[in-house]
């Protein structure tokens, strides 16, 4: 068994984790080797004041970055041991990992982590195809694998129910200028190696969407090319609501999103109803459910599209400095 980690395999896991999705598309991890174990951490420089004050947004993201750093170790035959927020005192490290014994990647594992650089953000309109029951209840398993839980809105009421609680929690959101003026300055309309490129923010929004569609600049849709009129919508949840829950809720988020690009479906994210506090109150007694809801998926079959631009491996690793 190893006594650590190196610098190679460091920059080898990071290389996938920083494919995990993030608000804005803002990367805000940071990855680390502190005797002979990485550790990932919220990057303070990155965080989003106006659309996630608390660093909600923040630790689901690392949470799902930390489930791809699991993924690239246990598929290159170094599995690590995991302890969450791990010193008190330092509230941005997320996680440590430290080598476990080695041994080979399960099939499961192998299929998520070549899933990995497959996985984007679909945002455009999907087709009219259900998700079949058998990928359904993948996608329910694999949050279950990950301590979470995942709800299926399904039926015309439910959809539009749920709906209602998303667009209100939409124009909340929208009233507020800090807001606006921030999730503009993260859209891109030129070759960035972070932000959401305009190209991929989706559609423009229209009078007859039925789920509210964040402004990132995107292109008019083609005629005849309306969102599906009753999509399956998935809210994923964690037991609670601490920091911590949080990390498990983004690895169980990176989970379910692997999953469902591995079983040939698309996905988008809706974070509205998460990020306004009543919103979010309201989403969970329509369900019916104990904990906390951490995020919401919109699930079909879809265009195909490309991933977004991520930074350099370099810029999000602070590497020991070799004595001269």
């Amino acid at each position: 068994m190893t006594t650590g980690y190196t610098v190679d395999q460091l920059r080898s896991a990071a290389a996938d984790a920083v494919r995990a999705p993030s608000l804005h598309n803002t990367q805000p991890w940071r990855f680390r080797l502190v005797d002979g174990g990485i550790e990932l951490s919220v990057d303070p420089l990155r965080r989003l004041p106006a659309t996630d004050p608390s660093g909600w947004g923040a630790r689901i993201a690392c949470g799902a970055a930390l489930f791809n750093l699991r993924l690239a170790l246990a598929v290159a035959g170094t599995p690590a041991t995991v302890r969450l927020r791990p010193r008190p005192s330092e509230p941005d490290v997320v996680a440590r990992l430290v080598p476990d014994v080695p041994r080979r990647p399960t099939p499961t594992e192998q299929s998520l982590h070549g899933a990995i650089a497959r996985r984007f953000s679909n945002r455009a309109p999907f087709w009219p195809d259900p998700v079949p029951a058998d990928a359904r209840w993948r996608l329910g398993e694999a949050a279950r694998a990950e301590q979470c839980w995942l709800e299926l809105v399904i039926g015309t009421s439910a959809v539009n129910a749920f709906a209602e609680i998303a667009r209100s929690a939409h124009r909340v959101l929208e009233r507020d200028p800090a807001y606006v003026t921030e999730r503009t300055e993260w859209t891109r309309s030129a070759s960035s190696p972070d932000g959401v490129p305009a190209a991929g923010g989706g559609p423009q929004s229209e009078p007859q969407d039925l789920l509210p569609q964040r402004g990132f600049g995107g292109r008019d849709r083609a005629p005849g090319r309306d969102f599906e009129p009753e999509p399956l919508v998935a809210v994923l949840g964690s037991a609670g609501n601490t920091a911590a829950d949080q990390i498990v809720a983004g690895q169980g988020l990176q989970r379910v999103l692997l999953t469902a690009t591995d079983a040939g479906l698309a996905v988008s994210m809706l974070s509205q109803p998460i990020e306004v506090p009543g919103a979010r109150e309201a989403l969970r007694l329509s369900l019916g459910r104990f904990g906390t809801p951490q995020m919401v998926m919109r699930i079909g079959f879809g265009q195909p599209g490309r991933t977004t631009p991520r930074r350099p491996i370099d810029d999000v690793l602070d590497l020991p400095v070799v004595p001269a």
